[in-house]
């Protein structure tokens, strides 16, 4: 396993380049996000996708969630998206909030656990958003664990359990941990929670109405 370390508020350019590239060409990453660290892959490479999934001994009706450079890389590979998740994207992106939306064709069908949907997030970690943004698309951000396993936020955790099995892990120290990221469906007329997490309900549907 290649270990490259970042600085998590300035990442250097090249280190992020190097990492992109592992990604690019079909390779397993652990990576660090605003709350855990996720296994980062071309979720438009099937061949990846399916190998994410026998790293973590996860089950492959089980969804994986994805992060991205900003809305508009969300948009140029998911289309114009729906007003609701506009109007959400707009107020609480960068940030724990992952939007449930209709999956893009290209996508590897496992990503979406066979409902044809996926989620997406802009997380607030100026490491995930690089690479993301290097790599050209979106990325899986799925806990950096063995399935059953607690997710976590310490690098050194994740070499221990993964190393073995991961092409890199793009070290950026620990990360702020706390509740995972507040998952809503916008593929209706109106938001619906799917889980409960570091954005309040309450807030998120506040969100919705805000001018």
């Amino acid at each position: 396993m290649l270990r490259i370390t970042v600085n998590a508020s300035a990442p250097d350019p090249r280190s992020i380049g190097r990492a992109a590239a592992v990604l690019r060409a079909g390779g397993i990453a652990a990576i660090p996000t605003d709350t855990l660290y996720g296994l980062a892959a071309d979720p438009f490479n099937p061949a990846a996708v399916s190998r994410l999934f026998t790293i973590k001994d996860r089950e492959t009706d089980k969804a994986i969630p994805l992060v991205a450079a900003g809305i508009e890389q969300v948009r140029a590979r998911f289309g114009p998206l729906p007003p609701l998740a506009e109007r959400l994207a707009a107020r609480l992106w960068p940030g724990p909030l992952t939007l449930v939306l209709h999956a893009p064709p290209a996508i590897a069908n496992e990503v979406t656990g066979g409902t044809g949907t996926v989620g997406v997030r802009v997380p607030a970690h100026d490491v995930t958003r690089a690479l993301c943004e290097a790599a050209g698309a979106p990325l899986t951000a799925t806990s950096a664990n063995i399935s059953g396993r607690p997710a976590t936020a310490d690098p050194a955790v994740v070499a221990a359990e993964l190393g073995a099995r991961i092409d890199l892990l793009v070290d950026a120290g620990t990360t702020a941990g706390g509740p995972p990221s507040t998952i809503v469906d916008v593929t209706g007329n109106e938001v619906r929670l799917i889980r409960a997490g570091a954005i309040a309900w309450h807030a998120v549907l506040a969100a919705t109405t805000a001018e």
